[in-house]
């Protein structure tokens, strides 16, 4: 296939401008999960028992958190939501560095993103009806489109390492649905479609939703929320993370633009919680040539550059506040991608992709070798035919 053949791997280095560490990636339509280094050498692979509902999260202390794809539920099933099956997960999988499963936990409700807390619990977000009033007050999305007449949400719940739900909270109970309105273009059996969940140093949940163009932030103890940022340019969003500083970093994917842009394009946007402007953002230039409608993510790494997920198009790429590209990885993992009644062809796609320095707590003591993995590297690594 001539894909295989186009260039892969890391394309770009300035090794005095990047933040030296290991970038975790797992293929959206694979079972691996694999470490790169900074060279483009991979070093560690895991392999899971599925391919996965999204993505893994790799955890300091070596461990791999792990969405599993459940089987879904028969048809007849009218508990269950079919609208937003291509986001359901159904349960968490935890497996060590060398891949023994030390935890799981299974909820067929269990969408497709997940956060570890410091306190080893485990925040988890589930798709939960609609009464029927509030039903019928959600505004926006294709008429006609509801789930079997059904409109479903979001809730959280947070799951101690004994399966023991300790906390929970739901959209039903804090969202408007004059406020909160869906995306025109969406369908209207998944009304608020939650893709990020992150517990913040002051303990509250800053949580994204992206059919509504929201993220906001939790008020843990109440379950009031706090903050919210709704539109205002940023669309269909993934990933918001608190920075250092106080402010919100956030992919903005650009699908379904309301601002009369001609062409979508996406941007990597750092934002002032408290002002609620645009202190820093990332687009190319035309800015149509980084473009991914769904998934994605950026992460703000130590030295200050930005390392940015362009996941449809499976590219990790590194920039400095000036903008610079100093650093980028095409995944040359290809496989078909489904979604419901959608079909992307071969795809590289990744979900997100996180950088970790060389000297967290999970990689001491461990073999970071890519002779371990010498086949890999000879078709893929720096000096493979597929690079």
């Amino acid at each position: 296939m001539s894909i295989l053949w186009e260039r892969h791997g890391v394309t770009l280095y300035k090794p005095e401008k990047v933040c030296e560490g290991y970038t975790v990636i797992d293929p959206f339509t694979s079972r691996d999960v694999w470490i790169i280094d900074i060279r483009g050498n991979y070093v560690h692979r895991w392999v899971m028992p599925t391919i996965p509902r999204h993505h893994g999260m790799f955890l300091e202390n070596g461990h791999l958190l792990y969405a599993t794809m459940a089987p879904l539920p028969d048809e007849s099933d009218m508990s269950f939501p079919r609208v937003a099956t291509f986001a359901m997960c159904g349960g968490l999988l935890e497996f060590d560095w060398d891949g023994n499963l030390v935890w799981k936990y299974v909820d067929k409700y269990q969408t497709h993103t997940f956060c570890r807390m410091k306190n080893g619990n485990t925040m988890i977000p589930r798709l939960v009806r609609v009464p029927d009033e509030m039903a019928r007050r959600v505004k926006g999305g294709i008429p006609g489109t509801e789930d079997r007449g059904m409109i479903w949400t979001d809730d959280l719940h947070e799951v101690t390492p004994d399966g023991k739900v300790v906390w929970e909270w739901s959209a039903v109970d804090h969202f408007d649905p004059d406020v909160h309105v869906l995306c025109p273009l969406e369908r209207r059996g998944d009304w608020t479609h939650l893709n990020t969940c992150e517990v913040i140093p002051d303990g509250n949940v800053l949580v994204g939703f992206r059919n509504i163009d929201t993220f906001c932030i939790i008020d843990k103890a109440t379950g009031k929320i706090k903050w919210q940022w709704i539109g205002n340019g940023i669309s269909h969003q993934h990933c918001p993370t608190m920075l250092d500083n106080g402010n919100i970093l956030v992919f903005d994917n650009g699908a379904h633009r309301k601002d009369g842009s001609l062409l979508n394009y996406s941007r990597a946007v750092e934002l002032n919680p408290a002002t609620k402007k645009i202190v820093w953002e990332y687009k190319a230039d035309p800015p149509q040539s980084f473009y991914s409608a769904l998934i994605s993510g950026c992460q703000r790494l130590p030295n200050g550059n930005t390392l940015i997920c362009e996941g449809l198009k499976g590219r990790v790429f590194e920039v400095t506040t000036d903008r610079e590209i100093v650093w980028e990885y095409v995944s040359p993992f290809y496989a078909p991608l489904h979604t419901i009644g959608r079909s992307y062809g071969y795809s590289n796609a990744l979900f997100r992709a996180y950088r970790f320095m060389p000297d967290i707590p999970g990689f001491k003591g461990k073999e970071l070798d890519p002779r371990k993995l010498d086949w890999v590297n000879r078709l893929y690594g720096p000096e493979g035919y597929g690079s």
